[in-house]
């Protein structure tokens, strides 16, 4: 079974011309998606970007952990674990080499987990390898993620 997903970019110059040997162009652009609001996005602020817009990093990270979550409490609710809260503190690491190239060699998944049933609490710390394994975005990666979780009742 395949599924399609289909974005809009639209980008317009806007030469920022700081000497006469090189050009800068403004990084932010909108991207759209059918039925939904657009999505102003820029390149992160170290690479010349508008800080107050979401880049590309930040939303590759955000990917990731909405999709490791969504993948646990489908995994949690197979196994008879309700849970009440999740929150995760994530953090994605950039390498860029000498050359203006870069890649993300890891990220690390901070799940915090509040359950209703004390006896649980391995089982649900057990099930985010399963949700990782499921994960969509996750087995699209070429970095390791890990998942350093935490849980509660």
């Amino acid at each position: 079974m395949k599924h399609l997903f289909k974005a809009v970019l639209n980008w317009k110059s806007n030469q920022i011309q700081e000497d006469s040997r090189k050009r800068f162009y403004n990084k932010s652009h909108q991207i759209k998606i059918e039925g939904k609001p657009v999505l102003n996005v820029s390149a992160a602020k170290a690479f010349k970007g508008d800080p107050e817009l979401y880049n590309p990093e930040d939303l590759l990270l955000s990917s990731l952990v909405s999709c490791h979550m969504m993948s646990y409490l489908y995994v949690c609710s197979q196994n008879g674990i309700e849970v009440l809260e999740y929150s995760d503190n994530a953090e994605a690491t950039l390498e860029v080499s000498p050359d203006g190239s870069g890649r993300f060699v890891e990220v690390r998944l901070c799940p915090k987990v509040k359950i209703s049933h004390p006896d649980q609490i391995e089982l649900a710390l057990e099930l985010h390898t399963k949700a990782n394994q499921l994960c969509f975005i996750a087995n699209s990666c070429n970095f390791p993620v890990f998942h350093e979780a935490n849980c509660e009742v």
